[in-house]
């Protein structure tokens, strides 16, 4: 009988390699470790940091009876007008600090549904030359920049490896709908040292976010990179400062007080701590920046009544998107329009304010 093994093949028939056939190249980058040296966290920046995990810890768990506001762009793709836009928030920050926990949005990675310009770390010059070290350096140096603004940062960890060079200096992050059922995030979050929260599936479905709260509860073992780029295997203990985010979904919104109440069913269920935060944008405004602001006030009225009638609200944050200017251009606009969005529309800066102060008054 004659098998596979014993036929004869010419040098010219074998395969170069069976590793790698579809990857065009490696390219060095720095470890985390050095980046992070390069651009430190000081000992100010460090403690400014872990309060506001503290607090936003405390009010998801009940503790604190403030808001978390969670505002800003859609993804940053100008550091100046991200930078410009802090500035502006952070006296609001101030202001209305004994009633609102104001968080600002800074997305770094944008993931796509199929493909598209993936965000400021990937291609900072939107120019696909993808110059990946330029993007975390730019990265963290703007959120070195906000803390120092005094203003926490929040972002969407989407990548596995980036956290490594930023999360020191994040204060509360996402998982976004697309990746709130996979297990490399479920275990990521496991290990991340801020408050987590997952939104629910593009369908609507709340059920695969309340799975991504209690599988990033416990410990995990799985591979990664260690703080010098080294291949690693990861073991964590596991984040219980993890929550809910309800974003809407092919069905239609879900902050209604009835999806509101089936998703502290379903937390309460699974013995989780009954609170949801809300993102009035994306399915839960059909992705309006106009719609969206709507959406706030709604839910300001919705916790003021609550409080009114003596009852605990369930709903402990919300999301905006928010920028300079209103809307949302394309990144192939020339020339760019300063402030404004090149994925989702956003609120422009003053109907932000106005739903800030709504929120606030509730």
């Amino acid at each position: 009988m004659t098998t596979t093994d014993d036929l004869t093949l010419s040098v010219s028939d074998l395969p170069q390699s069976t590793s790698d056939r579809r990857i065009k190249t490696f390219r060095a980058i720095p470890s985390p470790d050095t980046l992070r040296n390069e651009l430190p966290l000081t000992a100010r920046r460090a403690l400014a940091v872990q309060r506001d995990r503290d607090e936003i810890a405390a009010i998801l768990a009940g503790h604190d009876d403030r808001l978390i506001v969670v505002v800003g762009p859609c993804s940053v793709h100008d550091p100046v007008a991200a930078l410009d836009y802090a500035r502006r928030l952070a006296p609001l920050a101030t202001a209305y600090a004994d009633r609102l926990k104001i968080v600002m949005r800074v997305y770094f990675e944008k993931p796509r549904t199929t493909v598209g310009w993936k965000g400021l770390i990937n291609d900072p010059g939107m120019d696909e030359t993808y110059d990946v070290e330029r993007g975390l350096r730019t990265a963290r140096s703007l959120l070195l920049d906000i803390i120092d603004l005094g203003l926490p940062v929040g972002t969407e960890f989407l990548e596995p490896t980036s956290p490594q060079y930023i999360a020191d200096a994040v204060a509360w992050g996402a998982i976004g709908a697309r990746t709130t059922e996979s297990q490399v995030h479920r275990q990521l979050a496991s290990g991340l040292s801020m408050p987590i929260g997952f939104k629910n599936g593009t369908d609507g479905n709340v059920q695969v976010a309340v799975d991504g709260v209690r599988a990033a509860a416990a410990p995990h073992v799985f591979f990664g990179v260690d703080d010098f780029g080294l291949g690693a295997v990861v073991e964590t203990v596991g984040n219980t400062d993890c929550h809910i985010i309800l974003r809407g979904g092919t069905r239609g919104p879900n902050y209604d007080d009835a999806s509101v109440a089936d998703a502290i069913t379903g937390l309460t269920k699974a013995g989780l701590a009954p609170k949801v935060m809300v993102d009035c944008s994306h399915a839960n405004s059909g992705k309006d920046h106009i719609r969206q602001a709507e959406v706030a006030r709604e839910l300001a009225a919705t916790i003021r009544a609550s409080r009114a009638a003596g009852e605990e609200p369930t709903i402990s944050g919300v999301m905006l998107e928010s920028f300079l200017v209103a809307g949302a251009q394309s990144t192939d606009a020339a020339p760019l329009t300063y402030g404004q969005s090149v994925t989702d529309k956003c609120m422009a800066w003053d109907p932000t304010a106005e739903v800030l102060a709504a929120l606030a008054q509730s």
